[in-house]
């Protein structure tokens, strides 16, 4: 389930190949990337403080990041993500197509 939200996140991707995705996500307070599931493993890396709320399909949960944190999550999740900032927030997304393909 999405969250209701009439402002989407602007995607950037910067590289997008047979062995990785990265994008570049910028948000407005409020903004939201829209339901989606990720089909790769993938990392996030924030570029400024803020704090993401997550909606699950179940259940809305803040998690509050500071520039530079980083998480990861396997490939399959569904969810939808909103800026719960008062203010503009970054992340770049690392999805990983091919591991072998990093070496």
């Amino acid at each position: 389930m999405a969250f209701k939200c009439d402002i989407p996140a602007r995607p950037t991707v910067q590289v997008d190949d047979d062995v990785v995705r990265i994008t570049r996500w910028d948000f407005e307070p409020g903004a939201v990337t829209g339901w989606h599931t990720h089909g790769w493993p993938y990392f996030v890396v924030m570029l400024v403080d803020g704090t993401l709320r997550i909606h699950d399909g179940k259940t809305e949960t803040d998690v509050p990041l500071v520039a530079g944190q980083s998480y990861r999550r396997a490939s399959g999740v569904e969810h939808d993500v909103m800026n719960a900032s008062k203010h503009p927030i970054a992340f770049v997304e690392i999805e990983v197509k091919r591991p072998a393909g990093l070496v």
